[in-house]
């Protein structure tokens, strides 16, 4: 396992330690086996892609139709896993798909009444976990699966909403499964101290349980301090380090609604730096030594309202802090670039998506550059700097539907999957698979 494996690296010479961290980069980079990549850190570490995109519309590998869902696929092993709602009766039915890699082929679905009771009814939003041929599936009520990998074969289940008694968030369960150790840790949003909880992963069984908060949508990480692994959850209530193991706290700060819960993307580790930003209420950095398992407020920045923002108001992409500097996408999509120790505004620009509000890009860095795909299906290589954002190529990935979001033509709300020298991205009726390898193969003919 991921963490086990750094754990064992501590006893190593440093030079050891740099050369197998390499070595195990190369060999994770070839897959997208869960939420935002190997590390859930946003980045992709395979080499061999295209400097610049063809102009126009890129061509498809493979189109496979399937129904609405903000589910992100994931990539492992040479298979495609994605979430969706049957089209034919979406009130009741949600779908896990099974997908080959290499021809969009079916391998095998599975499907699950799952009636709905929240807003934005377009289908599943967390992304299937694959882990030791394990595939671990949310779906938006709450329904959560253990599948074998490579049939589909059920290997537990659990009624979450049932089960913890959910005060369910009005846009439903969110957060993709994490895997530590022996470990799934979900953000469950239940009550008796449940908002998070983890579970055997092999069983399923309830191994603790904690904080007795209000649940929100955004994916726990992990991150080290005072050598100890420290779970990061970001709930409708507070930011907080836990022990992964136990589910002890070992540090938390109020982050209260205004309205409601509202924080969907990642809390952000940069050095001893943790960012947080939610789209009515504002940003939070806070500083997380690494040798102790404690913090502390740097800043925080709220401004007048969603429109009138101080900083930066994220909605549903996850920011990026590097180099001592923030960039994220605000609440109408104006792209910024912020100070990390100050939260002050270095910059802003309007180029990268079209103003609208909950204006999305997802983003992610691959060697010195950041791929950027908007909620108008464009994909666009990036580079930017305390000097601004410098779009070096722009072509269309996939095209915008409506049931995700029916304003303005539809959205590309789903977070795609970067594996295998391509990009995997759907929308509410296709996964499509586009090559961005550099030098591609020539076929025998």
């Amino acid at each position: 396992m991921l963490w086990n494996y750094w754990d064992n690296l501590r006893g190593l010479s440093l030079l050891a330690a740099i050369l197998l961290g390499n070595f195990a980069g190369v060999l994770h980079g070839q897959d997208w086996p869960q939420w935002r990549g190997p590390n859930r850190d946003g980045v992709w570490h395979e080499t061999g892609i295209v400097e610049k995109l063809p102009e126009g519309q890129l061509p498809h590998v493979w189109s496979v139709e399937i129904g609405p869902g903000y589910c992100g696929p994931t990539v492992a092993n040479g298979r495609v896993y994605v979430m969706d709602r049957q089209p034919k009766d979406r009130d009741a039915t949600e779908r896990i798909h099974c997908l080959d890699a290499k021809t969009g082929n079916s391998l095998w679905v599975v499907e699950y009444q799952a009636n709905y009771r929240i807003s934005y009814t377009a289908g599943p939003r967390a992304s299937v976990t694959i882990d030791e041929g394990r595939a671990y599936c949310v779906g938006a009520m709450g329904h959560f699966h253990c599948l074998n990998a490579e049939t589909g074969e059920v290997l537990w289940k659990l009624d979450l909403e049932n089960k913890y008694e959910i005060k369910m968030p009005i846009w439903g369960i969110a957060a993709s499964p994490l895997i530590y150790d022996n470990l799934v840790i979900q953000q469950v949003c239940g009550a008796d101290n449940a908002c998070m909880v983890a579970f055997d992963k092999v069983t399923g069984t309830e191994v603790w349980r904690s904080l007795n908060e209000q649940g929100a949508y955004s994916s726990p990480i992990i991150i080290e301090q005072d050598s100890k692994h420290v779970l990061i959850c970001w709930t409708g209530d507070s930011l907080s380090g836990l022990d992964p193991k136990t589910g002890t706290v070992y540090w938390s700060h109020p982050f209260p609604p205004s309205r409601m819960p509202i924080g969907i993307g990642d809390p952000v580790l940069s050095g001893e730096r943790l960012f947080v930003s939610s789209f009515y209420d504002g940003s939070l950095m806070v500083r997380v030594p690494k040798d102790s398992t404690t913090s502390e407020v740097i800043w925080r920045a709220v401004g007048v309202d969603e429109k009138n923002t101080k900083s930066l108001h994220a909605m549903i992409g996850t920011s990026i802090v590097q180099d001592d500097l923030v960039y994220g996408v605000d609440s109408y999509g104006e792209f910024r670039c912020l100070d990390a120790s100050t939260g002050e505004r270095l910059w802003e620009d309007r180029t990268a998506v079209p103003r609208a509000r909950w204006a999305t890009i997802h983003m992610v860095r691959q060697a010195d550059r950041v791929w950027m795909f908007n909620e108008r299906g464009e994909l666009m290589i990036t580079k930017f700097s305390r000097d601004g954002l410098k779009i070096l190529s722009r072509s269309k990935l996939i095209e915008p539907t409506i049931e995700q979001l029916g304003q303005r033509g539809g959205v590309c709300w789903s977070h795609p999957a970067f594996a295998q020298k391509s990009i995997f991205a759907r929308n509410d009726k296709q996964i499509v698979r586009v090559s961005l390898e550099a030098d591609p193969p020539q076929s025998d003919k």
